[in-house]
């Protein structure tokens, strides 16, 4: 009698199923999946999280450096002078070459504005353009304000009126190069002619540094606040603000009494050296980011030198 075989199992037993080739093949590579998984340490992570970072840093850049690009773009100070009512855009703006564009900062502009309220209504006398400092002949109400504004690729002056509030705006020619700023200084200071004081037309003629184009009701006028940001100085082809500042500083002394005289760009060689030379180191009484200001006392009609150290 053959031997009774067993039908009932061990309860711990499992039954394993038949698998296909394919089936089998599957499960092996997702055993060898799970095992390479296990295997992947720290020190691997770390060439990967370099690569991450150094390609962020390297995106980071070429973003930062479209935006400077957009910015310093022309077409970022582009103004809108469509309109020919505009009180902020002046006849020539467009005349403007845009590296000369260098506007006060606000915190600049707060500092103008501080003082300017205090002095209003007064005789106010810009050498820059007017769309950059409106604000100040809005604020002079029963004032008179001028702007000289260079005149590019013209010959002749433009008188333009901008507003009703004794506003005008003179454009004239710079016959000068910033290039040649130390060379007309030393001239000057061997030039008698060019002292404090011009008292007529054979004056302006003589010292290379006076404006021969500003007409003379500017010289017969006392001149309460100056501000000198203008013309262009910036390239060594730039007619440069010798002559401005030279200027700035006899029309501030045409009076008895005090003028101030606030100049921009004072970081450039050139604004530095003709303010200390015309305005004088011992009137500076206050700066402010780029702007000096300098308080002139009245000078007497036989002043020989601008400074007395």
């Amino acid at each position: 009698m053959p031997p009774q075989v067993s039908y009932c199992q061990s309860s711990t037993s499992h039954k394993t199923p038949l698998l296909s080739p394919n089936s089998r093949f599957k499960q092996i590579l997702r055993q060898k999946y799970r095992q390479n998984r296990m295997k992947f340490t720290k020190k691997k992570l770390i060439p990967l999280l370099v690569f991450i970072l150094f390609g962020a840093s390297i995106f980071r850049f070429l973003n930062i450096s479209m935006i400077r690009s957009s910015i310093n773009s022309p077409i970022h100070h582009h103004l809108d002078c469509s309109s020919s009512s505009s009180s902020v855009c002046p006849k020539n703006i467009q005349d403007q070459d845009p590296s000369e564009s260098n506007s006060p900062t606000d915190k600049e502009m707060r500092f103008l504005l501080e003082f300017f309220r205090s002095t209003v209504p007064c005789n106010l006398l810009v050498f820059g353009l007017e769309y950059k400092y409106s604000s100040l002949a809005s604020l002079n109400h029963g004032g008179t304000t001028l702007f000289i504004e260079e005149i590019l690729q013209q010959t002749t002056t433009i008188k333009v009126a901008i507003n009703n509030n004794n506003t005008r705006v003179q454009r004239i020619t710079y016959n000068t190069l910033a290039s040649n700023a130390y060379h007309l200084l030393r001239e000057a200071r061997e030039n008698p002619d060019c002292r404090p004081r011009l008292s007529s037309d054979d004056d302006l003629a003589k010292c290379q540094l006076a404006l021969t184009d500003l007409p003379r009701e500017v010289y017969g006028t006392v001149w309460d606040v100056v501000v000198v940001d203008g013309p262009g100085g910036a390239r060594p082809d730039s007619p440069g603000r010798m002559g401005s500042i030279y200027t700035a500083g006899v029309l501030a002394r045409n009076g008895g009494n005090a003028s101030h005289v606030i100049v921009h760009d004072v970081d450039r060689t050139v604004e530095k050296w003709y303010s200390w030379e015309y305005l004088c180191e011992e009137n500076l009484v206050a700066s402010k980011g780029r702007f000096w200001h300098f308080r002139i006392p009245g000078a007497t009609n036989n002043a020989t030198t601008f400074c007395t150290t």
